[in-house]
């Protein structure tokens, strides 16, 4: 007990660490760098706030993540599980989403391009054997593997449409992760240091996120983030309790639904609505929930935090369902199941209330 008390508590130092660090590495960016990822005003980028404003924070998140994997070594003395397998995979699939954001953010890539890269980053996971269990079928975990990762490296680059919208969603799913590892009593593993340094990048991000922000985290951010969210919801959700059996499924793919439940929403509905109207799901727009929550009449901090609110009662069902509920019945399905449908519901009611507003 007194080990772990002294691993903890060298985790809180870590993290204050880089919490510091990522205030004063945003802190500077916005002191020195105004016009990085700043898009040509010609081109068909919308974007719900009409000022120009540094897209760096995805800068910021990618140094801390590279950081974290070094200071590992200093506070542990078996710093080779970093060459292991799923590590790289993890790894390199991050590092590529991180570059095509970087080059998005600059030029604007294509999405055909931007889709194959996608594609690269699922492939190179499913690989280095970090995809799904679910099926006997092999095949089928790995297509189910691709359209997650794929289409989570979608759902926040697209949920990053409002201030501090996609910073929340992601803290709250690192943070559902952390605290599954510290009830699992897993201490000692080292891809805490990942989530703790990347969770702090993005608290001190949010202090430029918060509206009215300064800085957006830009494709090289979301796109890093879709990658690794990608990850951890696979390592820690998707195969967490990973085990035979109809209950064990389920139980894996309701968990998993309710943590990345506002992105998929989110995209789910938007998609849906464009394809309606006729328009391609692909180009931005401000059709998202977040902005039909606005025009209800909510102010862009109050939209924050309702999507705050749900985040934290997303995490807190699924951290009592993955630690909490040992035996997987039909009526823990039905219950998260219902949870699910409802907030799709609403969500999707209020993003349809006004046809007019895109």
């Amino acid at each position: 007990m007194l080990g772990q008390y002294h691993v903890f508590i060298e985790y809180l130092i870590f993290f204050a660490a880089c919490l510091a660090f990522s205030l004063l590495i945003n802190g500077l960016f916005m002191k020195f760098v105004r016009t990085l990822g700043i898009r040509d005003s010609k081109e068909t980028i919308i974007r719900w706030s009409s000022e120009s404003k540094p897209a760096m924070g995805g800068l910021s998140f990618y140094i801390v993540f590279l950081l974290s994997i070094v200071a590992y070594s200093f506070f542990f003395e078996k710093s080779h599980y970093f060459l292991n397998k799923q590590f790289i995979g993890i790894l390199f699939a991050s590092t590529l989403g991180f570059l095509m954001g970087l080059y998005d953010d600059a030029y604007n890539t294509k999405p055909l391009i931007k889709l194959f890269t996608q594609i690269t980053c699922a492939l190179i996971l499913i690989f280095t054997d970090v995809y799904i269990h679910l099926f006997d079928s092999q095949v089928l975990n790995y297509v189910i593997t691709l359209f997650w990762v794929v289409g989570m490296m979608n759902s926040i680059n697209m949920l990053d449409n409002m201030d501090a919208i996609t910073t929340i969603v992601s803290i709250s799913i690192l943070l559902c992760a952390l605290v599954n590892l510290f009830i699992f009593g897993d201490f000692n593993n080292p891809d805490i240091f990942i989530i703790i340094g990347v969770l702090a990048a993005l608290t001190g991000f949010l202090k430029f996120n918060w509206n009215p922000s300064s800085m957006y985290m830009g494709d090289t951010g979301s796109q890093f983030l879709g990658a690794l969210l990608a990850a951890i919801g696979i390592v820690y959700f998707w195969n967490r309790g990973e085990g035979n059996g109809i209950e064990i499924q389920t139980k894996q793919i309701f968990t998993s639904i309710i943590v990345f439940s506002i992105p998929i929403i989110d995209t789910t509905t938007v998609f849906f609505k464009r394809i309606r109207k006729g328009n391609s799901p692909f180009i931005g727009g401000k059709d998202h929930t977040t902005h039909h929550i606005s025009y209800l009449g909510f102010s862009d901090k109050q939209v924050a935090w309702i999507y705050a609110g749900l985040s934290l009662l997303n995490i807190i069902l699924a951290i009592i369902a993955i630690n909490f509920i040992r035996i997987w019945t039909l009526w823990h399905t039905f219950f998260l199941g219902l949870y699910f449908l409802i907030l799709f519901v609403i969500l999707f009611y209020i993003a349809n209330i006004n046809t007019s507003k895109k």
